[in-house]
C-alpha cells in the first residue's frame, strides 16, 4: 500500500497537469472565434486536445500497475506473517517439551492421571506378558500414589512394556517411539499437572531423573498390597529397568537436594531482623504471597540485640540452649520473631494455595545471576525468582595484627555477632579466669557490663580496651564519656583506655597483647568487638554498585538496586533526605528498611525517608536512645535533669511491654510536639549528675543527631526536630519538649 501512495503522489501532478493544459486550449479556441466554446461540455475536458491521450493512457497504466503491485505485496507481507506466526507458535512447544524433559522430577499426586491412561492403553493392547509385570513395578511406583489397588499396579507395568505414545503426544510434542524413551513422556505428562497437589518435589531436581516419589510410593503400595511385594524385587535384577532403579537410588541418597524450591515469587537472601520484617510486609500487602528466606546460619529469623544485653543477666542455667530471657520489665520472651509452627517447610512452598513464608537454613546463596532473574547456592542448587531482597548484613571485623597472629590466636578470639557466638562465649567464660573486650562501642561496652556482672560471682577477670579516652568516646561528648566510664568500672570491668595494640601472641597458656606505648595485657580470651563490614559478596556476580565511601550496597530512595532487586538492613548504603547518604547499623534500621523494601516489592513505590534510631542498655538501669548523625566531634549541647525511678530502661519496657523498644517507636509518627508546661529548674544541676538529659549534636548551628539519655518513648519528638532542619536560638527551650524536667 505504501508502494501504491507513493506512485499515486508521483502521478498526481501528471494527471492536473494534463487537466490544466486542457482547460487552457479551450479558452483559447474561445477567444480566437469571439465566442464561448458552449458546445464542448465540461465532462469532456479531462481528455484534452489531440495529443494527449497519451498521457492519460500511461497515467492509467502506472495506476493499474501500482495497485497489483501493492495487492501482490500486501498478499505477501500476511503470508509471512502467518509463517512466521506459525514458526514462533512451534518454537513456544518445542522449548516446552524440552523443559519438561529436563525436569524429570514426577509428583506423587499428578501421576494417578498417568495410571489411568496407561490403563485404557492396556486394555486394547492384550500384550501385557508375564515378564513385563515385574519391571514397570519400578515405574508405577513413582506414578501411583495409594488410590489403586494391587490390580492397578499389576495392569501398570504392562505400561512400560507398551509405549504409552498414543497420550503422551497428545499432551506434549510427539516424543519417540522406542520402547525404553517412555519413561520420558511419562514424565512429561506429569510436569503438567503438578499445580494441584505437590509441586514442592518437582522444584528441585536439576539431576537426571529423581522421581523423589519413587522411594515412598515403594512403602505405600507395599503396606497396602502385600501381593505387590513381590514384583518389587524382581525389576532390581533385571536390565531393562535399570534406569528406573537408578533414579531410586539417586532419590533416596540425595533427599535434601529435593527440599529447595526451583522457583519462588519472593526471594530474600538472609535470615536476619531485615528479611523477616520484609516477609511480614509481603504477607501484609500481599495475602497469598510465597515468601522463601534463603540463610547461611542454622537458626530461624531471630533478634540480635539481646544477644548482648538480656541474655547475660537471665538466671536461667539453661539459657542458650532455650534462648528465652527476661526482658527489664521482668516478661519472659524468646529471640526469635516467630516460632517454626509459624513458617512452612520450603518443599510445600509452591504447593500451599494461601502461600506462606519459609526458610532454608544452612544454605548460603554464592552467586546472583541477575539477567536469568536466579541465584545459585553453596550446593549448585539454582533457584529462580520474580522479585529479591538482599539482606546478607554483616561480618564482624577484626583487627589485621590478631589475624596475623597465627592459629593458637584465632583459637582464643571472638568475633561476636549470633547465636553460636553467644553460646561459645558463655560457655567460655565460664571456663576461664580472664577475659579481654577490644573495642569501647556499644557492642564492647555492652558485653564488659554484662560479664562484669558475672565476674562478681565467678572471679572473672574482665578487660576492655579501646584507642579512645572513655567508653563509647566516638559517639558520646567527653564529659558523658568519663561519666559511662566510671558506671562500667563500677560493673567490675578493668578499663584501659588509649589502648592501641602492637601484637598478639600465644606464651604459655596465655594470649599476650603488647601495646603500642609498652604496656602488656595476659588474658585467657579475646573478644573483637571492633565494628561490622557489610556482607556484599554477590555485588561482583550480581554486577551491583558498592558505595566506596560508607560501602554497602547503593540503592534508591526506594531502596533499589536494579529493577526487580532491593537491599535492606546492614548492608544498605542509601540516601538520607536531611543527612545525605548514609550506612545504618542497627536494629531499627533494619526494621523499617525491611518493611519498606517488602512493601515496595509489592508495588508500593515508597521512598525512604525515615529517621531510624538506635539503642544501647548498660544494664537495666542505664540506656539511651539516639537518632540522627551522633559524633563527638561534633559540638554538641546537654540539657540534664535529675532522675527519677521511672527513667531507666527496665521502667521503658515496663510502660512500652517491649524489650525491643524500637519496634513499637518506628510505627510512631512525628507530630508536633507540645512543649512540657513545667519551668526548667533555676539551679544548675550537679555536673557530675548525667541522671536523665538530652544531648543535641549540631552541624552548621543545625541539630543533625539526638541522643535521649534515660529518657525513653520520646523519640518521635527527636525526629521531628531533625526533620524540620531548623536552626534554634536557644535548645533549652526545645529540650522542655521532650519533658525532662516533670517527675
Amino acid at each position: 500500500m505504501l508502494k501504491c501512495r507513493t506512485v499515486w503522489r508521483k502521478l498526481a501532478p501528471l494527471a492536473r497537469a494534463s487537466s490544466t493544459v486542457c482547460r487552457q486550449n479551450v479558452r483559447r479556441t474561445g477567444l480566437t472565434h469571439g465566442r464561448l466554446p458552449a458546445q464542448v461540455p465540461a465532462a469532456h475536458m479531462s481528455t484534452g486536445p489531440a495529443g494527449g491521450g497519451r498521457e492519460n493512457q500511461l497515467y492509467f497504466l502506472l495506476v493499474g500497475v501500482a495497485c497489483v503491485g501493492g495487492g501482490v505485496y500486501a498478499y505477501r507481507t500476511v503470508k509471512g506473517d502467518q509463517l512466521r506466526y506459525q514458526d514462533r507458535i512451534d518454537e513456544i512447544a518445542s522449548r516446552q517439551e524440552k523443559f519438561n524433559t529436563e525436569k524429570p522430577d514426577t509428583p506423587s499426586e499428578s501421576e494417578p492421571p498417568a495410571v489411568e491412561a496407561t490403563e485404557t492403553q492396556v486394555v486394547p493392547k492384550p500384550e501385557p506378558q508375564a515378564e513385563p509385570v515385574p519391571e514397570p513395578q519400578a515405574e508405577p511406583l513413582p506414578e501411583e500414589p495409594s488410590p489403586p489397588v494391587p490390580d492397578a499396579e499389576v495392569e501398570a507395568p504392562s505400561e512400560t512394556t507398551e509405549p504409552p505414545l498414543a497420550e503422551e503426544p497428545v499432551v506434549e510434542a510427539p516424543p519417540e517411539e522406542p520402547a525404553e524413551p517412555h519413561a520420558v513422556p511419562v514424565v512429561e505428562e506429569e510436569p503438567l499437572p503438578p499445580s494441584e497437589p505437590s509441586p514442592i518435589e518437582l522444584t528441585e531436581s536439576p539431576p537426571p531423573p529423581e522421581p523423589h516419589v519413587e522411594s515412598d510410593p515403594p512403602a505405600e503400595a507395599a503396606a497396602e498390597s502385600p501381593a505387590a511385594e513381590p514384583p518389587e524385587p524382581e525389576p532390581q535384577p533385571e536390565p531393562q529397568p535399570q534406569p528406573e532403579l537408578v533414579s531410586e537410588s539417586v532419590g533416596e541418597s540425595t533427599p535434601v537436594s529435593l527440599k529447595v524450591p526451583s522457583h519462588t515469587p519472593y526471594l530474600l537472601i538472609g535470615g536476619g531482623t531485615a528479611s523477616f520484617a520484609a516477609a511480614r510486609s509481603i504477607r501484609a500487602r500481599d495475602p497469598g504471597a510465597k515468601v522463601l528466606i534463603v540463610t547461611d546460619e542454622p537458626d530461624l529469623p531471630y533478634m540480635r540485640p539481646p544477644l548482648s544485653k538480656e541474655l547475660w543477666f537471665s538466671d536461667d542455667p539453661s539459657v542458650t540452649e532455650t534462648l528465652r530471657f527476661k526482658q527489664w520489665n521482668g516478661k519472659e520472651r524468646s529471640i526469635y520473631f516467630q516460632p517454626a509452627s509459624f513458617y512452612i517447610n520450603p518443599e510445600e512452598l509452591e504447593g500451599t494455595e494461601n502461600g506462606g513464608v519459609a526458610v532454608l537454613t544452612g544454605r548460603k546463596v554464592v552467586h546472583m545471576d541477575v539477567r536469568g532473574n536466579k541465584v545459585k547456592l553453596d550446593d549448585d542448587t539454582e533457584i529462580s525468582y520474580d522479585k529479591c531482597l538482599i539482606a546478607t548484613g554483616g561480618v564482624p571485623r577484626n583487627l589485621q595484627v590478631m589475624e596475623r597472629a597465627g592459629e593458637e590466636v584465632m583459637k582464643r578470639t571472638t568475633l561476636f555477632r549470633k547465636v553460636d557466638d553467644f553460646k561459645s562465649l558463655d560457655k567460655v567464660s565460664r571456663n576461664i579466669k580472664s577475659i579481654t573486650i577490644i573495642g569501647g562501642g556499644f557492642l564492647g561496652s555492652e558485653l564488659a557490663c554484662a560479664l562484669g556482672r558475672r565476674s562478681n560471682d565467678s572471679g572473672l577477670e574482665v578487660i576492655q580496651m579501646y584507642p579512645e579516652k572513655g567508653n563509647m568516646g566516638k559517639v558520646l561528648p567527653e564529659y558523658l564519656s568519663n561519666w559511662t566510664t566510671e558506671k562500667v568500672k563500677r560493673e567490675g570491668v578493668k578499663i584501659i583506655s588509649e589502648a592501641l595494640v602492637k601484637s598478639v601472641t600465644f606464651k604459655d597458656d596465655k594470649v599476650e597483647i603488647l601495646l603500642k606505648d609498652g604496656r602488656l595485657v595476659k588474658t585467657d580470651h579475646i573478644v573483637a568487638a571492633v565494628g561490622l563490614e557489610p556482607n556484599v559478596d554477590l555485588a561482583k556476580s550480581a554486577g551491583l554498585e558498592v558505595d566506596s565511601d560508607f560501602g554497602g550496597f547503593r540503592v534508591n530512595a526506594e531502596l533499589q538496586a536494579r529493577s526487580n532487586i532491593w537491599v535492606a538492613g546492614d548492608a544498605a548504603c542509601f540516601y538520607d533526605i536531611r543527612l545525605g547518604r548514609r550506612r545504618v547499623e542497627h536494629h531499627d534500621h533494619a526494621v523499617v528498611s525491611g518493611r519498606l523494601a517488602g512493601e515496595n516489592m509489592t508495588g508500593a513505590n515508597k521512598p525512604y525517608w525515615h529517621q531510624s534510631m538506635f539503642w544501647s542498655d548498660l544494664g537495666p538501669d542505664v540506656g539511651y536512645e539516639a537518632i540522627g548523625i551522633v559524633d563527638s566531634s561534633l559540638p554538641t549541647v546537654g540539657v540534664f535533669a535529675k532522675a527519677t525511678s521511672k527513667d531507666t530502661p527496665r521502667a521503658a519496657t515496663e510502660k512500652s511491654g517491649t524489650g525491643i523498644r524500637s519496634e513499637s517507636e518506628t510505627e510512631d509518627t512525628a507530630t508536633s510536639p507540645v512543649a512540657s508546661s513545667t519551668p526548667a529548674p533555676s539551679v544548675e544541676q550537679n555536673r557530675d549528675d548525667y541522671g536523665k538529659g538530652v544531648i543535641f549534636y549540631l552541624r552548621d548551628k543545625v541539630v543533625v543527631g539526638i541522643i535521649l539519655w534515660n529518657v525513653f518513648n520520646r523519640m518521635p519528638i527527636a525526629r521531628k526536630i531533625i526533620k524540620d532542619g531548623e536552626e534554634h536560638a536557644d535548645l533549652n527551650e526545645v529540650a522542655k519538649l521532650f519533658n525532662i524536667h516533670e517527675d
